[in-house]
């Protein structure tokens, strides 16, 4: 059923009695073209494009959990693309503009709301770095600006810019088409559109054991709801990506942390904008609700809690209270971890593996949902056709062992 105003309309009309499942829920069958590990936001999304852009409709997504129970449903919703190198530029543009019409595409709201993002600066440090990040966008007609510390006053009028405080900011970049979106609307809207092409989606189907035949190439997997058969396989599992692929004998070069974040009380609209420090680890935006949705960096060891050391919050709500004196009242309601999968370069993994069909997309760390559609964009034509798009080329497992990083670390400093 498509959405639209005449619908609503209808449906409230009949008591909202008449609206169908979103997506359906079959069982698993024998066989397969192709298998997606995770029904994340970039598992979705890469069934989706497998679908519509490449004609492949006899494919699954099984998910051990729930639809978006992972890292989807766990984030802090931030959207931008103002990263440093070229590859990391492509990649993340390339999802900002498909987050731009993204609800028309999927005739369903994901609530995408470029309200800019700001990323602070508190030393010579930081200038040094925040303004080579704008030169680099810029050059590849990217959106970042520099502020001044007054002007990103008046962009933030809640931001404490005296200088007495223990991190005074200095400057600022800003990306104004960076923003937010609604995590859970973008894991259904991406289900209920692969559904609706013919893709089975899986729930509560952990896979246990991954086939190889006698030449090494996959051929199988083994799930708590039966085998099943496939010649190709697309795993994206996030923090558990290592143990997947290790049931295939492949080592990733992978480390997994818990990720923490917190919400407020609800209050009125007080900040229209998300505003992030590397330095001092922390990040803040108000959602639709009300809420103030506060953000820190990875806990110091890795875990496949989803927990995280309470130390790590405190800190934060430290940070937070100092730039921001006006929420010191607010009361939290709850905090919340992940599980975030971190190369050594802080950039993602998507491409082929040694074992012959079987391909790859994690290491996203601590910003995958903001590259939700570009990354199932890319990898989708990567899993369809068995080779790389041009703009994941650069992402390869084997860069580890040829030396052509892609080190984003100062871009990826802080959760975000």
């Amino acid at each position: 059923m498509k959405f639209s105003a005449l619908t609503l309309l209808r449906q409230a009309m009949s008591g909202n009695t008449g609206w169908p499942e979103q997506w359906r829920s079959p069982e698993p069958k024998a066989a397969y073209d192709a298998v997606i590990v995770g029904g994340g936001g970039h598992g979705l999304a890469t069934a989706y494009y497998m679908a519509k852009e490449h004609g492949m409709r006899n494919i699954a997504v099984v998910e051990r959990g729930w639809l978006g129970g992972g890292n989807t449903g766990r984030n802090t919703t931030i959207i931008r693309s103002n990263y440093l190198w070229e590859e990391s530029e492509g990649l993340y543009e390339h999802a900002l503009r498909l987050w731009e019409g993204l609800s028309q595409e999927l005739n369903y709201n994901v609530m995408y709301s470029a309200r800019g993002v700001m990323m602070l600066a508190h030393n010579t440090h930081d200038v040094q770095v925040f303004k080579r990040h704008v030169h680099a966008n810029r050059l590849q007609g990217i959106d970042n600006e520099w502020l001044t510390p007054e002007q990103a006053k008046e962009f933030c009028p809640l931001l404490n810019i005296s200088k007495d405080i223990r991190y005074p900011i200095v400057g600022a970049a800003l990306q104004r088409r960076g923003g937010t979106a609604r995590h859970d609307a973008v894991a259904w809207g991406y289900a209920r559109g692969a559904s609706a092409l013919g893709v089975d989606i899986i729930q509560n189907c952990e896979v246990t054991g991954i086939d190889r035949d006698a030449s090494g190439a996959v051929s199988g997997l083994q799930t708590t709801r039966g085998p099943i058969r496939t010649r190709k396989i697309g795993v994206v599992a996030a923090g558990h990506t290592s143990v997947v692929m290790g049931m295939a004998g492949v080592r990733m070069p992978l480390e997994s942390y818990p990720l923490q974040a917190l919400v407020s009380e609800p209050v009125k609209p007080a900040m229209s904008c998300v505003v992030m420090s590397n330095t001092i680890h922390a990040y803040i935006s108000q959602s639709d609700k009300g809420e103030m949705v506060i953000g820190a960096g990875t806990d110091a060891y890795t875990s496949y809690s989803q927990t995280g050391g309470l130390h790590i919050s405190s800190h934060t709500l430290d940070a937070i209270c100092e730039l921001f004196p006006e929420v010191r009242r607010l009361r939290m309601l709850r905090n919340w971890g992940g599980i975030v999968d971190v190369t050594p370069d802080r950039s993602p993994i998507i491409g082929k593996t040694p074992v012959p069909g079987l391909f790859v997309n994690c290491g996203w760390g601590t910003g995958g949902f903001k590259a939700t559609p570009g990354s199932g964009h890319v990898f989708a034509h990567t899993v369809a056709t068995g080779e790389p798009h041009p703009i994941n080329a650069g992402f390869t497992l084997d860069r580890f062992r040829t030396g052509r990083l892609i080190d984003e670390a100062a871009a990826a400093a802080v959760a975000h």
